[in-house]
């Protein structure tokens, strides 16, 4: 039965030495959450100078702030990791939290040629994984399966609609891939997400669904990509493919949304060339003995990280906590399972790993979303929180 890699080798980016990270961890002995910063192995409770995440994002510099910021030791990164999933937790000591928490968490889809083919296909086999198959030979037929080097927006975009549009196979998907719009939709609410070791759902009304293992990138108020992070935005095929009009059902569910480990924040040493360059990996390993991996290069994305960080936050859409923004992935598994043609879809138990070598690695278990550990700690507990600990 696989299980849980929440070693500090594996979760740490490869040069975590030179790195701002900033986490979150809950602390059992204050009833709630603090912000802290990896040093030398240890996290460090720095809520006396950032009580939000959102907080220290905002700053100037985070990364410099972080780490002049004072704090209290809390643990080693080794034994809070050890602690974090919930089979076996001991609810005494303290365990880590996703790193966002008062930041709105957006999505970009449709932004990679071959996720753009296969939201084409879901749209046409209206949910059925058994009429995939044959939907995805005929639009490759049609328009191709390289679209990498299309600008999105561009007459040649352009014209491309205009040949679809007369053959009859237009679709919302292409609309949003290969137009002048990107697609930003809000993943899940602030305090939602899950992090690194912690179950992540699945709806049980789904039964064909996928990992979509991507960048995070960390926005703040005035539109600053200050850092970046992964995620893993669960999706259901099955239920989008129905109808483009059920997203939220299809996205936005308890525990469906990922982001870890930390937020690393740009410096000399990281910027947002660095992201621009990344490959996340991504495998999953069932209980079945089922293995898939799988990978994404933010090179090949079709629109660049910093335009749909200007498409989602700007003087039409304001977020005075921040954002952070998934930027999609070109990953869509369509390796089959269990019966032939019938594609990929997550079994109870699976566990997901994505990781990036200057991020580090995000790892989940799937399970039923009603089975998760249910959301019931919002904003206004974290202010009475905050307000108690006397750090507001």
């Amino acid at each position: 039965m696989p299980s849980l890699d929440l070693s500090t080798t594996a979760t740490l980016p490869k040069d975590a030495a030179d790195a701002a990270l900033l986490g979150r961890v809950w602390r059992p002995d204050l009833g709630g959450p603090a912000v802290a910063a990896l040093r030398d192995g240890q996290l460090v409770d720095v809520s006396a100078s950032f009580p939000t995440s959102r907080d220290l994002c905002e700053a100037p510099d985070p990364a410099a702030a972080l780490r002049a910021a004072p704090g209290e030791a809390v643990g080693s990164l080794a034994s809070i990791l050890a602690n974090t999933p919930v089979d076996g937790r001991d609810r005494t000591k303290p365990w880590l939290l996703s790193p966002l928490d008062l930041q709105v968490v957006k999505a970009a889809g449709v932004t990679f040629a071959v996720s753009m083919l296969e939201r084409v296909i879901e749209e046409k086999a209206r949910g059925n994984p058994a009429a995939a198959a044959a939907i995805r030979e005929e639009i490759g037929k049609l328009i191709g399966d390289d679209l990498s080097k299309l600008k999105p927006g561009s007459p040649e975009a352009m014209h491309l609609k205009e040949v679809l549009v007369g053959q009859g196979a237009w679709s919302q998907y292409l609309e949003v891939g290969i137009g002048p719009d990107a697609e930003i939709f809000t993943k899940a609410a602030p305090m939602s997400t899950v992090g690194t070791g912690a179950d992540a759902g699945l709806h049980p009304a789904s039964s064909w669904n996928n990992p979509e293992p991507e960048i995070v990138l960390v926005v703040t108020s005035d539109g600053r990509i200050v850092g970046a992070t992964l995620g893993n935005d669960v999706n259901l095929r099955d239920v989008e493919g129905r109808s483009a009009l059920l997203l939220g059902k299809a996205k936005d569910n308890n525990a469906s949304a990922a982001v870890g480990p930390f937020i690393r924040f740009f410096d000399g040493a990281f910027t947002l060339d660095h992201i621009r360059r990344t490959t996340v990996t991504l495998t999953v390993e069932g209980e079945d003995g089922f293995r898939l991996e799988g990978s994404s290069s933010i090179a090949k994305i079709s629109r660049d990280p910093a335009d749909l960080a200007a498409q989602m936050i700007g003087p039409h859409h304001q977020y005075p906590d921040g954002a952070a923004l998934y930027l999609g992935s070109m990953f869509a598994p369509i390796q089959d399972r269990d019966a032939p043609g019938g594609g990929f879809t997550h079994k109870y138990g699976d566990i997901v790993t994505i990781a990036a070598p200057e991020l580090g690695c995000l790892v989940n278990r799937m399970r039923r979303t009603d089975e998760c550990e249910p959301w019931s700690f919002g904003t206004s507990h974290l202010m009475r929180h905050l307000a108690r600990r006397g750090v507001l």
